[in-house]
């Protein structure tokens, strides 16, 4: 084909480009722009499709980083566990972060409404993030607020959300992203109410105060549903900044934003302006409130309750749980016996200590300008609360201290200042200790070095009713009623002699005392002397060491370390018998248990301190058990048989005693209430019983006679004294309470010649039981089932005591030969070969003699021993008196 003819087809194929109907020809620069258009949207296409997948990269992982909204459910902020006393004062509080936590229900109008107006005044209809809020402060943030922090649009749902959930504030995109997506599911989950709930409870506020209960109570000490509308107004300027408006620290910035806040709540419609204004001229004066501190006296109950609390639940939930803990805690009686142990240990310290002179001295003291000086003072930790530090004035009879900040004057007492003349003369400027006396005389005292210990509790239940665990708690936090394990020395033979009696021996058995040795043990009575064929309720009523070594080698050591284990006095004990002697350790309160099971017939006694444990809402959590409560059917008093009438009428029963039902119900019986005691029991009633009546002895005509003085009803008790006189103990009870006093060092040394458990803790006993009985009714031990009371001539007295059905009243029957047995016992039986003592021989006291450990309870006969040189024997390790 030709040129032309190829040019001819073509021309007619594509027809004429300038005829009618013809497309004309596209130029290449709309083919170009076509081309950067395509490569445009594919570049943006795949920009999209990455910034999509880097975008639900980043979502997924923030997602997955987010914490369980669900937990919030049942969220519980940390709040104040509480301690109460019986008589639901509170007593000391438990708290990492002071909180009380306020249902919402309970919360006030006012109170919702400020807060809602002020942080978040779209709370009830946003769902979580308020975008309209967000985009003002975006818009404000770009032209009004350049160089500063940005502002805030934070929901009240985000604040929770990042406080509860995120716990974290930190100022980053990450964090607000994360704070915004929970939000959103925390609204999908829970109330707003709830959200509220948990935001007013948890906000911190300042001053200490975490939601806003507490914060009301922190800045005008009052509850919240007495606050006024300028008061909730103030509390809800406070999350902008707790400590620029504080009201303490910076009051007019605090009432200018209080204003601000009133004025909000006039645009949230929850105000009137005329309201609005009356409240602004409200003056903002907060009230401050003292830190709540423990009641007076109370800090060694009230610690160990913590320690109990932290140990059953963990540190967490006993501090920051709200637990409501009621205790046994008679707060009248450990005031008094706090008191009543710091005479003693004051009293003690006076007779064997002179003045140990100032704490220091400040030179140049005149008649005036001392006051700067001995503010300046620190006053020493063991410090009772009423006294006061004083500087002697020249001259050195009068002196000067510090009263609620008012500079006062008074005269030494003259006995004060003999005392302190013998040792240390008082010079000028002396800083000493003095407690003003309403003469207006001051007297002189300084800080034993001695320590005591004391406990009350509830014979029949176990409850804690007083304990002093020494001198100072803030001195010393070391609670010798609890933690201190000591020698009770004869404070021990009781569980002796209640072994005996479970074995049938009757309390008018004889026992020789006499010397006796096994190996290189020679052990001795306090009085170094011997009294030869002796009762028991003598022996235990004097203290006879001997007759008890022989007791309780007749029982066997097992059979006596047994009964001491099962009462709890001692958690181990080896069968040796110097323990009988109290050659083994204890707490005071181990004791004050033991003494109570003897005292309510037998059953185990635990020492409680708490008496029921409830959580936030009320829920008992734990309670003391032991007693259980039941129903009884009884007969009307018609019905009721009545009591044969013999020559002695019945002794009145126990407050716990339950009334007895009759074995058939007759007509006309009643349901009462009955207590049923489900402990297990450490010996019968019967033989429990006949403790108690010897030991009543100890205190009537016995070594304990000192601990008797003035009380007119029922008590019994034991003296004890340890080894080289390290400890004096006084252990003793009425029908319903029992009370245990020891005194010692801490570092265990001599008390002193003659300062057994009678002299120096048996004082002390005796006032704590004459204040704790005076309230109470007056009441004998009863007489159980099965026993006899029976008068008869000891030898030495004439006693009473209780024989049980198969027992001769007043007679004593062949047990094999008295202390059959021992004869055998070797050094191993008897410790000796590990520990022996012969320190005591010099410290005992001629019978007869003035101040006589003995006491001169009986005559002594002819021929009885007096005391040995020193080089004779020891008394053993462990019991004295």
């Amino acid at each position: 084909m030709t040129r032309r003819s190829f040019r001819s087809r073509n021309s007619q194929g594509s027809g004429n480009p300038h005829g009618p109907g013809a497309t004309p020809p596209r130029p290449p620069r709309f083919r170009r722009y076509r081309q950067s258009l395509a490569i445009i949207a594919g570049v943006g296409l795949v920009g999209i499709a990455g910034a999509g997948i880097l975008s639900w990269t980043t979502y997924a992982k923030l997602v997955a980083d987010l914490p369980s909204v669900d937990s919030l459910r049942a969220y519980q902020p940390p709040t104040v566990s509480r301690i109460y006393a019986s008589d639901d004062r509170l007593m000391a509080e438990l708290a990492n972060e002071r909180r009380i936590f306020v249902p919402i229900n309970a919360i006030p109008e006012r109170v919702k409404d400020a807060f809602i107006a002020t942080e978040d005044h779209n709370f009830y209809t946003h769902g979580g993030v308020d975008f309209m809020a967000i985009g003002r402060a975006g818009l404000t943030d770009i032209f009004a607020r350049h160089g500063r922090r940005p502002l805030g649009a934070s929901t009240i749902t985000q604040q929770v959300a990042k406080v509860m959930l995120l716990n974290s504030n930190v100022l980053s995109f990450d964090r607000k992203i994360k704070e915004a997506l929970l939000a959103m599911k925390m609204e999908q989950v829970l109330s707003k109410d709830k959200i509220l709930e948990i935001y007013l409870n948890g906000i911190y506020l300042g001053n200490g105060a975490y939601g806003v209960a507490a914060a009301a109570q922190s800045y005008f000490n009052k509850p919240l549903d007495q606050l006024d509308d300028a008061e909730a107004a103030s509390l809800a300027a406070l999350p902008k900044s707790p400590t620029n408006y504080n009201p303490f620290l910076h009051p007019q910035a605090a009432m200018a934003r209080r204003n601000l806040v009133l004025d909000l709540m006039v645009e949230a419609g929850v105000l009137t302006r005329q309201e609005a204004e009356q409240e602004k001229q409200e003056p903002l004066v907060p009230q401050q409130k003292q830190r709540f501190g423990p009641l007076p006296d109370s800090e060694w109950f009230g610690e160990e309750v913590r320690r109990q609390l932290i140990a059953q639940y963990g540190q967490e939930r006993a501090a920051q749980g709200g637990l409501e803990v009621h205790t046994s805690l008679d707060q009248s009686l450990q005031v008094t016996e706090t008191r009543l142990l710091h005479e003693g240990l004051m009293n003690y310290d006076r007779v064997h200590s002179g003045w140990r002179g100032p704490l220091r001295n400040l030179p140049n003291i005149q008649d005036d300008g001392w006051e700067s000086v001995l503010d300046h003072v620190t006053p020493p930790g063991g410090m009772l609360r009423e006294w006061r530090l004083a500087v002697v004035l020249p001259g050195g009879t009068h002196v000067g201290w510090i009263e609620e900040g008012t500079a006062r004057k008074g005269t030494l007492l003259a006995t004060d200042i003999v005392w302190a003349r013998r040792m240390h003369p008082l010079r000028a400027g002396d800083v000493i200790m003095i407690e003003p006396q309403e003469s207006g005389s001051a007297a002189l005292r300084q800080i034993p070095q001695v320590e005591g210990a004391a406990v009350t509790l509830d014979v029949h239940t176990g409850r804690v009713l007083a304990m002093v665990g020494g001198w100072s708690f803030h001195e010393s936090q070391f609670n010798r009623v609890t933690q201190a394990l000591r020698q009770p020395g004869s404070s021990f033979k009781p569980f002796v002699y209640l072994a005996a009696m479970e074995k049938g021996i009757s309390p008018s058995e004889r026992f020789d005392d006499s010397p006796v040795s096994y190996g290189d043990w020679h052990p001795q009575n306090y009085e170094h002397d011997n009294w030869g064929p002796t009762t028991l309720h003598d022996a235990l009523r004097e203290s006879r060491n001997l007759v008890t070594i022989r007791v309780a080698a007749h029982l066997g050591m097992k059979a006596v370390a047994d009964t001491a284990i099962r009462a709890g006095l001692v958690a181990q004990m080896p069968h040796v018998l110097p323990a009988a002697l109290g050659a083994v350790e204890t707490t005071v309160m181990r004791e004050a248990a033991a003494y109570a099971t003897i005292a309510n017939g037998g059953h185990i006694v635990t020492p409680t301190l708490v008496d029921d444990i409830q959580d936030r809402s009320g829920s008992v959590l734990w309670q003391a058990g032991g007693l259980k409560l039941g129903t009884i059917m009884q007969a009307p008093p018609s019905e009721q048989p009545a009591v044969d009438d013999g020559t002695t009428p019945p002794a009145p029963e126990a407050p716990s005693a339950a009334p007895v039902a009759p074995a058939t119900p007759v007509p006309g019986s009643v349901s009462v209430p009955a207590l049923t005691d489900i402990r297990p029991t450490l010996a019968s009633e019967q033989s429990t019983f006949q403790i108690v009546k010897m030991m009543q002895d100890v205190i009537a005509r016995g070594t304990g006679r000192m601990a008797g003085v003035g009380i007119d009803r029922p008590v019994a008790g034991k003296t004890g004294t340890s080894q080289d006189f390290h400890d004096a103990w006084f252990a003793g009870f009425s029908p319903d309470i029992v009370t245990v006093v020891w005194v010692g060092f801490d570092t265990p040394q001599t008390l002193g010649r003659n300062s057994d458990g009678g002299r120096v803790a048996g004082p002390i006993w005796n006032k704590i039981m004459k204040v704790a009985l005076a309230s109470r009714p007056k009441l004998d031990f009863r007489v159980p089932d099965g026993i006899t009371l029976a008068s008869y001539n000891t030898g030495r007295i004439s006693a009473v005591d209780g024989f049980k059905t198969d027992q001769v009243p007043g007679a004593s029957v062949a047990l094999h030969g008295f202390g059959a047995g021992t004869e055998a016992l070797t050094a191993a039986d008897t410790g000796a070969d590990a520990v022996i003592s012969d320190s005591e021989s010099d410290m005992a006291q001629t019978p007869g003699q003035p101040g006589s450990a003995s006491g001169g309870s009986g005559p002594a006969t002819p021929g009885q021993a007096q005391k040995p040189a020193a080089s004779d024997g020891d008394i053993g390790v462990g019991g004295l008196y």
